[in-house]
């Protein structure tokens, strides 16, 4: 089973979820649409020329509509309200939400209205169903709106979980 994923914002954090789902040549996993304010060419451009992890391994391309880098066409979208997005229609199973602006509940299930299953937030989330440390929680993952911790916090607290701490 693919699970299809659409990412809504496509700054540092969005490009670098896209990046890693590419190079991970997973095929569970299927890229379906990005939302975005940007311009798809500056945002290909962004893709394209990381300053920190550099060239992107495929050439991307762009259309009005679309952004293919290297898994084919990923459709583009430029909302700002999330419950106008198609994820129904794009039959989504995760949007991963990685704007900084929806991170509480009553916000990012704006994606679920609009039909997507599941929400991963990428910050901190004050009143999310579950606040996941991959390598202490990562298992428990059956909620509709997902936070992932802060990435110093994660580090210390996945440590500390390898060593016996709990």
């Amino acid at each position: 089973m693919v699970t299809k994923v659409a990412i809504n914002g496509f700054g540092r954090i969005g490009r670098l979820a896209l990046r890693a789902i590419i190079e991970s040549k997973r095929k569970d996993i299927s890229v379906v649409a990005i939302n975005d304010l940007g311009t798809p060419d500056f945002n290909a451009h962004l893709l394209q020329n990381d300053s920190v992890h550099g060239q992107f391994p495929y050439k991307v391309k762009y259309t009005k509509t679309s952004i293919n880098a290297g898994l084919g066409p990923i459709k583009i979208y430029s909302e700002r309200n999330p419950e106008d997005l198609p994820w129904g229609k794009l039959d989504v199973d995760i949007v991963m939400e990685c704007t900084g602006i929806f991170t509480d509940k009553a916000k990012a299930s704006l994606h679920l209205k609009a039909g997507a299953k599941r929400v991963l937030i990428s910050a901190p989330s004050k009143d999310a169903d579950i606040t996941v440390v991959y390598g202490v929680n990562h298992k428990k993952n059956k909620k509709k709106s997902q936070s992932n911790l802060e990435c110093i916090m994660h580090n210390k607290l996945s440590c500390a979980s390898r060593n016996g701490f709990r």
